[in-house]
């Protein structure tokens, strides 16, 4: 049986302005639509689980074979074997690195993409997915908030796709040279709205259109991790790295550093697939509402979200808490506003979190290089420190992988100020210098923003 999408929010009663959507759609509905239409977040209503021997026969195999199965598992009944084989075989073209740091301590660089991010990998097969989808003669209007690495991701993967076209909004003063330089330059169907504001403010911004009954006929979708689009690539990962680094039934421990939550999600829907997965550490940066959920059981977001060096994590309430809550009994909606609250027992003994401040994530980078010679980038940093306040609270040997989601390159001042040197670009960020392009600024208002809207957006081919 086909799997069907609800609403996080379907349970929601005497909300001012929100009638709970209690139906559901095709995974075809939900990545069109991105959000639903109650302003909560789709959510299959069945998980697929990992065929027995899955683990083995993925051992040596390429990413792309990984992808194909999994993927397989949620969209089958939705898309044909040919139009699944190369959605994978396009998006993933090239290598995923397993990097030993220590024993049974490992990181998987997801930093070989287009945009040397992990971002490259839900956004190229969302894009691939999304242009099979879209009604004929009609565009599509893609709206994304970034924090940084998002919406390059999502634009050079979008880039040139018929029928497609992305607008980006972007805080002005919280993303890198080299961020900015990338989401200012891609151009032709890809246009870079700089934002006189946080990175909440963006992603109010979008939620804001993507409920504005005005603006419908525009055909609006998402390619943030609101979209379950994103949140299914990014399950595969994890299957893989198991695949490749434990035996079949081995316990692993992944540390995700998290910022809007939907790479964390990633591994906890790999778990509930049947990945034996002993522990998902979440550490945040300074932004440390949910550590401070798991710690005291209350919630209460960070506004405004706290500015710090692993800048794409500067979120003060993340969008995928609500699939969190939801997945541990629990409702809470855009706003911060708790409905329901999860297990929080249940939600304690599978994940462990920790807010990780900059000086920490400066001495991390150091310790990492001079011990191992191992170069990670601030976000990567984050996550590792996380994985190290882990051990220190539950000494065991159980195989650890740490995510690194950004390439060191991406940030040479800071990595120039705390290790001396600049890394080297990878292939895709070479010659980006000589790219030009500038971003169109916007003031932090969703009226300026909605006029932009109606005014540049187009709905027909």
């Amino acid at each position: 049986m086909p799997i069907k999408y609800y609403s996080t929010n379907r349970h929601l009663k005497s909300v001012d302005g929100v009638t709970p959507f209690t139906g559901s759609v095709s995974f075809r509905e939900a990545l069109l639509t991105g959000q639903a239409p109650d302003e909560g977040l789709f959510m299959p209503d069945a998980i697929p689980q990992l065929p027995p021997g899955l683990i083995s026969r993925l051992k040596g195999k390429p990413y792309s074979e990984a992808a194909r199965l999994a993927a397989g598992l949620f969209l089958a009944d939705e898309f044909a074997p040919d139009i699944l084989d190369f959605a994978v075989t396009d998006s993933y073209n090239f290598p995923v690195l397993l990097e030993k740091v220590k024993e049974n301590a490992f990181v998987m660089r997801l930093d070989q993409g287009p945009t040397a991010s992990f971002k490259d990998f839900a956004a190229r097969l969302m894009a691939r997915l999304m242009s099979n989808c879209r009604p004929p003669g009609e565009r599509l209007n893609v709206l994304v908030a970034t924090s940084g690495d998002t919406g390059s991701a999502v634009g050079y993967a979008f880039h040139r796709v018929r029928g497609i076209d992305v607008t980006i909004l972007y805080p002005a003063a919280e993303v890198s040279g080299m961020q900015k330089k990338q989401l200012d330059t891609i151009g032709d169907n890809v246009r870079a709205l700089c934002v006189a504001g946080k990175f909440d403010d963006c992603q109010n911004l979008v939620k804001q259109a993507f409920s504005d009954l005005e603006l419908r006929h525009f055909n609006l979708t998402s390619a943030n991790s609101i979209n379950f689009g994103r949140i299914l690539p990014q399950i595969i990962y994890y299957i893989y790295a198991y695949s490749q680094l434990a035996k079949e039934g081995e316990e692993i421990i992944f540390s995700v550093p998290s910022g809007n939550f939907g790479d964390a999600l990633g591994c906890e829907y790999a778990r509930r697939m049947g990945l034996p997965v002993k522990k998902l550490v979440m550490p945040t940066n300074e932004n440390d509402e949910f550590p401070d959920f798991l710690q005291k059981g209350r919630y209460q977001k960070v506004s405004p979200s706290r500015a710090c060096i692993s800048n794409a994590m500067n979120v003060g309430h993340p969008s995928n808490l609500a699939r969190f809550f939801d997945l541990y009994g629990g409702t809470v909606d855009r706003a911060g506003v708790v409905h329901r609250y999860p297990d929080i027992a249940e939600m304690r003994r599978r994940i462990f979190s920790v807010s990780v401040t900059d000086n920490e994530t400066r001495k991390t980078i150091k310790n990492l290089y001079k011990n191992y010679g191992v170069v990670f980038e601030q976000h990567g940093a984050v996550g590792w420190a996380g994985l190290e306040a882990y051990w220190r609270e539950n000494e065991d040997g159980t195989l650890a992988v740490c995510l690194e989601t950004a390439h060191p390159a991406k940030f040479p001042d800071e990595i120039k100020k705390l290790l001396g040197f600049v890394p080297s670009l990878p292939p895709s960020m070479r010659g980006i210098d000589s790219r030009t392009g500038e971003a169109l600024p916007l003031a932090n208002n969703y009226e300026g923003f909605k006029k932009y809207l109606q005014g540049n957006l187009q709905v027909k081919e």
